[in-house]
């Protein structure tokens, strides 16, 4: 089970660990964000960025932290022209029938990588930071990664979209890499 690490590096203070299969919270649906979260919201939000960005990935749910709550923040953009995007609350109105495939991985689950069956276009009402009500229209690599994270936020993941077959096999490689790695570091 991973755990929040006690790091002595400054840049690192304060940055979340990403939880990694086959930690429990990871299963857990989330609960709605309400008024009494906000502060909390408020401080999560940074944090969950520059996990997100150390890692490196182009979205996060706040579960993938171990907190329990409806945040999902994400970032497409290149390095250079960051466009952060946070959603609270996130919930798909509207899914075209056209459904696309597209290789879809997951900080959750370091290395592992699959072809995902997703529809195309999803339609995604959300809070903002500020509160305010908001609807976006997405297709693409966007509807993808909103797809991925809201699944996170009902402890849904994307191996859970495969054949129990090839959901399996990346398990299998996941729990070998994690082993191999944890083998080849060095005793403190």
């Amino acid at each position: 089970m991973a755990r929040m690490s006690v790091t002595t590096d400054i840049a690192d203070a304060g940055i979340p660990e990403i939880l990694i299969v086959p930690d429990k919270r990871l299963r857990m649906k989330a609960r709605r964000i309400v008024g009494a979260d906000r502060d909390e919201v408020a401080e999560l939000v940074p944090r969950m960025f520059a996990a997100m960005y150390r890692a490196p990935g182009i979205g996060l749910a706040a579960p993938q932290i171990g907190v329990s709550l409806r945040l999902v923040v994400m970032d497409l953009a290149p390095d250079d022209q960051r466009q952060p995007i946070v959603m609270i609350n996130p919930e798909i109105t509207a899914r075209s029938e056209e459904l696309v495939s597209r290789e879809e991985g997951c900080l959750s689950l370091p290395g592992q990588y699959a072809e995902v069956i997703r529809p195309g276009q999803i339609s995604v009402s959300f809070e903002d930071e500020g509160g305010r009500k908001r609807i976006m229209e997405a297709d693409g690599l966007l509807a993808a990664c909103i797809q991925h994270e809201i699944d996170h936020l009902d402890g849904v993941l994307f191996v859970d979209h495969l054949s129990a077959l090839k959901r399996n096999m990346i398990l299998r490689k996941l729990a070998k890499d994690l082993r191999e790695k944890a083998a080849r570091k060095p005793a403190r």
